[in-house]
């Protein structure tokens, strides 16, 4: 049966994985099995997709990146290089946790800074922005801009990657796209 998706040569993907339509796998990347990856995906070099994570279409997985299982990405996540998903909360080298993997899921939209951190059982909100570095350590709300250690929310983000400015009655206008933003309730939507 002829694949569908491009893998490098020196790619090793396991039995029984599903990837789709149009995505690449780059040079020594390791998809383990039973992962469901979505279409048009690009996985980049040493990346480790671990068995049983879900990707939806069109994430973007940079350099150096390990998705562990109990990691859930949705549709146009971005990970950026080196950043890491962790899915066990107390890990010790002796004592075997593998029932104990926590779920992370990284909602529609989100980007992933470089070299962050994502502590396993915290959501990503959709179209959220996690700053390069940051160590996510707590769930962060759909749009949010979150930096540091730990990870603090210093403002919001639109659907195109803007940061937003509300107005005194709680609108903003992404400056590229001209999309509309309402902030009510220490909340986001888009208009």
């Amino acid at each position: 049966m002829k694949q569908n998706y491009f893998a490098h040569e020196t790619a090793v993907i396991d039995d029984n994985c599903k990837i789709g339509a149009g995505t690449k796998i780059w040079h020594f990347s390791h998809i383990m099995s039973d992962c469901e990856i979505g279409d048009n995906c690009n996985i980049g070099q040493n990346v480790v997709v671990s068995p049983n994570v879900i990707l939806g279409k069109n994430v973007k997985i940079q350099n150096n990146v390990s998705i562990y299982t109990g990691v859930i990405c949705e549709d146009d996540v971005f990970l950026g290089p080196s950043m890491v998903f962790t899915n066990v909360t107390n890990p010790r080298s002796a004592v075997v946790r593998r029932g104990e993997y926590e779920t992370t899921i990284v909602k529609k939209g989100a980007s992933i800074g470089a070299n962050a951190t994502i502590v396993c059982g915290n959501n990503i909100g959709e179209f959220s922005f996690i700053g390069a570095g940051a160590v996510v350590t707590k769930e962060v709300k759909a749009y949010a801009l979150v930096v540091g250690n730990p990870a603090k929310q210093i403002g919001w983000m639109s659907e195109f990657g803007h940061r937003l400015n509300f107005n005194d009655e709680g609108i903003a206008v992404c400056s590229e796209s001209n999309e509309e933003y309402k902030l009510e309730n220490n909340k986001v939507n888009k208009l």
